[in-house]
């Protein structure tokens, strides 16, 4: 204990960060409150490939992030849906795109979070507009893939009543396996 006391003073240098010191009511409070950010949905168009490019980039590692030519394909498709959500800023920030398939069968092909922007509800409401969007274009029933060890994404989808159909394995190109999931849009 003695040592602590003598090398504290090159710990806290500052008496107000001292362990002994008190706080009174009369030092001023100096406090920061992050700004919220608000988060818009738009639509995703080819327009956005090199941007929507770079953040696939950066949301999806280890062989699963797409090619630019496979996001143009999916950008360019007649079937194809896609949005974005940008900060009021313009940023991108996410970005789902799907397509209708025959027999009233939508595949949501892909769904991205930049990585600061997580665990604020995006990935969620990017996925209630893309089945808004299935719904209007007479899809009844949603497929997704989800790699089976993100269990984040797996907890998210069952939360917006999606099921694991199957497990697929050595689905992905490193070798990981991947769940099918589905919901109905009744």
């Amino acid at each position: 204990m003695a040592v602590i006391k003598k090398i504290r003073p090159r710990w806290w240098p500052f008496s107000w960060f001292a362990p002994e010191s008190v706080w009174e009511p009369s030092q001023p409070v100096i406090s920061y409150t992050a700004p919220e950010l608000r988060y818009e949905m738009r639509p995703l168009t080819l327009a956005h490939l090199d941007e929507v490019f770079r953040l696939d980039q950066r949301c999806f590692l280890d062989g699963e992030a797409y090619t630019r030519e496979t996001l143009d394909y999916l950008l360019t498709s007649s079937q194809a849906l896609s949005y974005r959500s940008v900060t009021s800023g313009g940023q991108m920030t996410g970005f789902v795109i799907g397509l209708v398939e025959d027999d009233a069968l939508g595949h949501v092909t892909t769904l991205g979070v930049a990585p600061e922007h997580r665990r604020r509800g995006l990935a969620a409401s990017l996925m209630e507009k893309m089945e808004d969007a299935f719904k209007k274009r007479g899809v009844r029933m949603v497929r997704l893939e989800v790699r089976s060890v993100n269990t984040a994404a797996v907890n998210l989808y069952r939360s917006l009543g999606y099921v694991v159909t199957q497990r697929l394995p050595r689905y992905y190109v490193n070798g990981g396996d991947g769940f099918l999931m589905i919901k109905g849009l009744d």
